[in-house]
């Protein structure tokens, strides 16, 4: 992937924790290399499309997949808070696969989301798979939130959105460098508006070369991979179409 890094934008640059630090519409953030968004003058954790229980909803359908995911996806999301401490960790939409899920959570993992909340606030903002967010866990159900300047929601809408940050889309993309191609989540934005990867194990992604990214951004897009332990900046030009 290093051939794809040499027209680094100045306005993303590398954090020493391994992720890119860039400002969207005058915040500044960090994008994690984990897919996560931190806000740090908020102290605010974002993570979208974790999309507990698939598994378990694949399996309804007799499509027996591990049923693990939820399990990974809590672990990696636990990882983020125990190392930035957030005061607000705000799940982006589609924290659930289906309105269902949450009665499919076993036990132990429905546990490990409500010792999320302690000390700190959970905000659940819908979205298309989950409209009436959480029941019974912990935290504060919201269409839509503002802070910092940045409208954070699930869906991106159409046309120029200063400052807005979506999910929805689980923007992926296949990087190509030195004549061999590989294909990572990432985060896409053009310094006015981001969008998040899917942070769920089994969510997958999206190219960002499909025409479902057209006329979100106002100038040509800048995508951060995500790597093992590091976010990647990728110019435009290095991303290939699948």
């Amino acid at each position: 992937m290093s051939a794809a890094l040499s027209r680094t934008p100045s306005s993303i640059t590398a954090s020493p924790c391994g992720s890119a630090r860039c400002v969207i519409a005058g915040a500044e953030v960090l994008l994690r290399a984990s897919g996560a968004l931190w806000i740090e003058a908020a102290r605010m954790l974002v993570v979208a499309d974790l999309h507990f229980e698939k598994g378990s909803a694949f399996a309804e359908r007799g499509q027996l997949l591990p049923p693990y995911d939820t399990g990974e996806t809590l672990r990696r999301l636990e990882a983020e808070v125990a190392a930035l401490a957030p005061r607000t960790v705000v799940f982006l939409g589609d924290s659930f696969h289906d309105r269902r899920a949450e009665g499919r959570l076993a036990q132990h993992d429905a546990i490990r989301l409500a010792e999320l909340a302690r000390g700190r606030e959970l905000i659940w903002v819908v979205g298309n798979h989950d409209a009436d967010g959480p029941r019974i866990l912990p935290g504060e159900v919201a269409e839509d939130l503002m802070i910092e300047g940045l409208m954070l929601r699930h869906e991106p809408r159409p046309g120029a959105q200063p400052g807005e940050v979506a999910g929805h889309l689980h923007p992926s993309a296949r990087v190509v460098a030195r004549g061999r191609g590989v294909r990572r989540r990432c985060f896409i934005t053009d310094g006015e508006r981001l969008l998040l990867p899917a942070f769920g194990a089994y969510a997958g992604g999206l190219s960002v070369r499909d025409a479902a990214f057209a006329g979100l951004f106002i100038r040509t897009p800048t995508i951060v991979a995500l790597g093992a332990d590091r976010a990647h900046v990728v110019a435009w030009g290095s991303v290939a179409g699948e």
